[in-house]
């Protein structure tokens, strides 16, 4: 697929190391036009990516970072390098494209014009590393078909992306979910290949990168909400609501009725525990069951960040994890 011109990448990141390398690496070998979107690296990425004959665009550091603004900054380079661009493959820094993706997803898009957005099979590179980075695999094994949204990685139609405006640049997180939420209302389709699409190695190894995660999807939950509660769409409505329930009414509930009415309402307590061994009577692992209820705690912080940023007007802030 070296000689489609009219198809191109955009990567984003920031002190990826090695891992941007191999990302960049693997492109070289299906694409030519190529652009990597730096964050304020300071591990040498723009050089190394600049040494490989990739196109770097370095955001500007007194605007805050956001993944949505880095992919709208490399969509216009490259697209002003490449006019004939027609379909942009995105894909995060810490990722591999696999060989042969891009002639699948191509070939899906020539018959199906109607559709703006086509992924695949994301796969964690160490999944054994961490218990966290096996759920994170197993949360990347999504239905194929007509989806409702893509993730990070994903080939897109350059047409599509210009008649809802890109990316909304402002979203810290969830900003894929949001951005198809868009084009579907602009009568455009999403749609999963059964195919193997990347690598991806998230390097998730302790608690609190866990931790940060969950609290960023709860951002995302609250704030896509807020965008695209209203019906029919109910963006992130269900998530948001059963974060704020189990990760902050009901300790909360507990906590003033033992203090005021009975240390008995401490029994409630026990609800968690219950939650745990209902996702393992659903067929969870144990694992994914302990961890998708410890997970509405962190989900509660980030939302509750993002509502108390809204009623004060403050900055937005990336949520790392590592």
């Amino acid at each position: 697929m070296r000689d489609a011109a009219h198809i191109g990448a955009v990567v984003i990141g920031r002190n990826e190391g090695e891992r941007l390398r191999r990302c960049l690496d693997a492109l070289q070998r299906q694409l030519g036009a190529i652009v990597y979107v730096d964050s304020g690296s300071s591990d040498g990425s723009r050089d190394m990516a600049r040494g490989l004959g990739v196109a770097v665009v370095e955001l500007d550091m007194d605007q805050p970072f956001t993944a949505a603004r880095a992919r709208n900054a490399g969509t216009r380079a490259l697209r002003a390098a490449h006019p004939e661009t027609t379909f942009i493959q995105f894909i995060d820094g810490d990722c591999e494209l696999q060989e042969g993706w891009i002639a699948v997803a191509h070939a899906f898009f020539e018959a199906h014009p109607d559709v703006a957005v086509v992924c695949g099979r994301r796969r964690e590179r160490f999944p054994d590393a961490s218990v966290y980075n096996l759920m994170i695999d197993r949360e990347w094994d999504t239905p194929v078909g007509e989806a409702l949204y893509c993730g990070g990685d994903a080939l897109m139609r350059v047409a599509a992306l210009e008649v809802v405006g890109g990316y909304n640049p402002n979203l810290i997180a969830g900003e894929e979910p949001e951005l198809c939420v868009r084009l579907r209302q602009a009568g455009w389709k999403i749609w999963r290949l059964d195919a193997e699409m990347t690598w991806h190695d998230a390097a998730l190894t302790q608690l609190d990168q866990w931790w940060k995660r969950t609290k960023r999807a709860g951002h995302a939950f609250a704030e896509g909400a807020y965008l695209h509660g209203a019906p029919p769409e109910r963006h992130f409505v269900i998530p948001t609501c059963r974060a704020l329930i189990w990760g902050l009414a009901l300790p909360l509930a507990i906590l003033v009725l033992a203090v005021f009415v009975s240390g008995w309402a401490l029994a409630g307590l026990l609800l968690w525990p219950l939650q745990i061994l209902r996702q393992r009577a659903k067929g969870q692992s144990w694992d994914d069951a302990l961890f998708l209820t410890l997970g509405k705690f962190p989900e509660a912080q980030g939302a509750v960040e993002f509502y108390w940023r809204q009623l004060t007007g403050g900055r937005i802030a990336l949520i790392e994890y590592k």
